[in-house]
């Protein structure tokens, strides 16, 4: 069978009305950038770029060298192109305009340049994560209150893993898509149409050292898992936690599992660990689009109605039955005590 290209692809789905020009154009122009970005991470300690940055992002974060190569990489590979009005980054404050020399369109984009940044220098899978929505109109210099779009207002969203293999895995809301990057000739091909995501799964990610932090929930739900076979579930559970989204998303769209980062007392006057527009809301779209399911814990994700650029949200995703009933546990316990 002939491999099928991004870009044939993205033809494709254009023909059949997923998406517009503007849109199909704008992907081309994030996957090549993520091409360059996957460059720079593969050459690794003789490339000059591990290692901290000695500057911090606006959630106070120190940056790694990387952070900033891809945050410019993705700014500048998308501000000619004529398909965006403005576009957003975890690390940046304020949104970033489109150049006045240059057309501007109908979209917003919004992205983590590269999640899990804490496990370059170890040489452990990270990547990028983005969102796409459409520019309000009548809105000719979008701020940040125009980015402020519920989950399911999403056009499309996809994330890039810089591992092993460098793999695209995007949605436009008609199913998951993954493409891995055939490095000789420089082209995302194909690999699989429209993943599914079992809805029963034996393994679970979470950061198991916050346990003593964890809402009584989220310890019941977890205690029944790490049970095993004697407990209430009456079967075996295995933990995974690379400590990278990217990475722990990857292999539940590749094979199931959930992933969980809830609301413990450390982070419960941000509201979360996990910046909702840059990645919760993409990863929510694409674990749903692949049969999964993704909730703060009491809601929807998708649902929830943003208050602010860099907002923070607890983030249960992955196999719909264990996600079901981890949520299920929050929503009875705050039912009790009402």
């Amino acid at each position: 069978m002939k491999p099928i290209s991004l870009i044939q692809f993205l033809i494709e789905e254009r023909r059949a009305g997923h998406v517009n020009a503007e849109l199909s154009l704008l992907i081309e122009v994030v996957a090549r950038a993520c091409k360059r970005i996957a460059v720079a991470t593969n050459k690794g300690a003789i490339g000059g770029v591990l290692g901290e940055a000695g500057t911090g992002n606006i959630q106070g974060e120190a940056q790694k060298k990387l952070d900033v190569i891809s945050n410019e990489i993705l700014l500048e590979a998308n501000a000619w192109g004529g398909q965006l009005a403005a576009c957003a980054s975890e690390e940046m404050e304020d949104p970033q305009p489109i150049p006045d020399m240059y057309p501007k369109g109908n979209h917003l984009l919004l992205f983590d340049p590269l999640d899990g940044s804490s496990n370059i220098d170890v040489n452990i899978s990270v990547g990028t994560i983005f969102s796409v929505l459409r520019c309000p109109d009548g809105i000719t210099n979008p701020k940040a209150e125009h980015f402020l779009q519920a989950g399911t207002t999403q056009l499309a969203a996809g994330y890039v893993v810089y591992g092993p293999a460098t793999v695209l895995v995007l949605t436009f809301g008609h199913g998951t898509h993954e493409f891995t990057l055939d490095r000789e000739v420089g082209s995302f091909i194909l690999s699989r149409r429209d993943i599914r995501i079992p809805e029963e799964t034996g393994e679970f990610a979470i950061n198991m050292s916050n346990q003593r932090h964890w809402e009584a929930p989220m310890q019941r739900y977890v205690g029944e898992l790490l049970a095993g076979k004697d407990g209430p579930r009456g079967r075996d559970f295995n933990m995974r936690w690379v400590a990278s989204m990217v990475a722990d998303v990857h292999r539940i769209i590749t094979r199931g599992g959930v992933f969980f980062y809830p609301l413990d007392a450390k982070i419960r006057a941000k509201g979360g660990k996990l910046r909702l527009m840059y990645e919760a809301n993409p990863m929510a779209f694409i674990i749903e689009q692949a049969g999964g399911a993704a909730t703060t814990g009491r809601q929807r994700l998708l649902e929830l109605q943003p208050t602010g650029l860099h907002q923070r949200v607890p983030v249960f995703l992955g196999s719909k039955h264990e996600v079901e009933v981890a949520t299920h546990y929050h929503v009875e316990a705050d039912s009790a005590q009402a």
